[in-house]
């Protein structure tokens, strides 16, 4: 057995001296290297057990990246279409997403922001500054997004600045920080971290994404217990991908792993259309079907909504029959979005 790794891969190199790809996947990887970061913090590596097993599929990079299909996008999401300020993302009437930076201590190979994150680090003051003064300004928003990038990569106190700020806006009544540093990067949960997300008001919930029951390792569910037993509620989202969770036995043993850590699982996202990823993509009438078969061997608390944000910016919806319907064509849907406007989606992996 090697030795743990004491610090993050991040290089095709890197990977090649852990034995995680093969000398011949070098010439590709570098090339993809160079659109898209890698990293696999000392936690994942460990938590790897092969090459190609769950765990590496999300974080190792294959030559599958540099195939574009035509439907992808670099803003799969529409983030950029509601954007009143830098940084902002203002799609629903309540509640606005902060990009607080666009570092990650891991850099998925299937994130939905692979274009954008990696190239900066936290948003500019100047930039937060607008953001946060556009916030105030709108009294119809009540609960603020952190995200990026991800918030728990900030120092301690570029963070307690952030969530001050937030904090003294009077409408302003929930704040969620969305993160992949309990599972990834599980020492950064410090009792001084978690003192400062227990002591905010108003409460500060936690939205961790993970994919996999292998992913929660001993030194993750140890920070995942810290924030709770500080009081801190956690919420779970994870991705429906192929060739790591897209089995009843992965879901559910996922599902089971994040209650018994008292997290709730939230949200299980449809793949999005992100450039170099559809090699991640079930079709969505398999996902339904793997949703559905979730029943009876799962409680309701147990079962996340599963969800597609709709191309464009239009939102996102529950995959349930209220809002797809079969589409005009073989392998579309005919999807109806939270202000009732009609989307063709073209499943690409029909």
């Amino acid at each position: 057995m090697t030795a743990p790794v004491k610090t993050a891969l991040t290089c095709p190199e890197d990977l090649l001296a852990e034995g995680l790809i093969a000398p011949a996947d070098m010439p590709a990887l570098e090339q993809v290297a160079q659109d898209f970061r890698i990293r696999v913090t000392p936690a994942m590596r460990a938590a790897i057990t092969a090459p190609q097993d769950p765990v590496a599929a999300q974080f190792v990079p294959t030559a599958a990246e540099l195939i574009t299909r035509p439907e992808e996008r670099a803003d799969p999401i529409g983030d950029a279409v509601h954007s009143p300020a830098p940084g902002l993302t203002h799609r629903y009437p309540d509640r606005a997403i902060l990009h607080i930076t666009k570092t990650c201590d891991v850099y998925c190979r299937f994130c939905f922001r692979r274009e954008t994150v990696g190239e900066t680090g936290p948003l500019p003051e100047a930039d937060l500054a607008q953001a946060l003064a556009y916030i105030a300004a709108t009294r119809g928003l009540r609960e603020i997004i952190l995200t990026g990038g991800d918030p728990l990569t900030l120092s301690p106190r570029r963070l307690e600045d952030v969530l001050t700020r937030l904090s003294a806006i009077p409408h302003i009544t929930t704040l969620r920080v969305h993160s992949r540093v309990p599972v990834v990067a599980p020492e950064r949960i410090t009792p001084a971290l978690v003192d400062l997300l227990r002591g905010q008001r108003p409460a500060v919930w936690v939205v961790v994404h993970t994919n996999h029951a292998q992913e929660l390792t001993a030194p993750a569910r140890a920070a995942l217990a810290r924030l709770v037993e500080a009081g801190v509620p956690l919420l779970s989202q994870s991705v429906l991908l192929r060739g790591v969770n897209d089995s009843h036995q992965a879901l559910v043993d996922l599902f089971r792993a994040l209650q018994d850590c008292r997290v709730k699982p939230y949200y299980l996202h449809h793949c999005d259309l992100a450039p170099g990823t559809s090699q991640f993509r079930t079709t969505i009438a398999a996902g339904r079907a793997l949703v559905a078969g979730l029943r009876g061997h799962l409680s309701g608390a147990a079962i996340p909504t599963y969800v597609l944000d709709i191309p464009g910016g239009f939102g996102k919806v529950p995959i349930t029959a209220d809002h797809f319907s079969p589409g005009p064509r073989p392998g579309t849907w005919r999807v109806t979005d939270w202000q009732g406007g009609l989307h063709d989606y073209a499943d690409p992996a029909s």
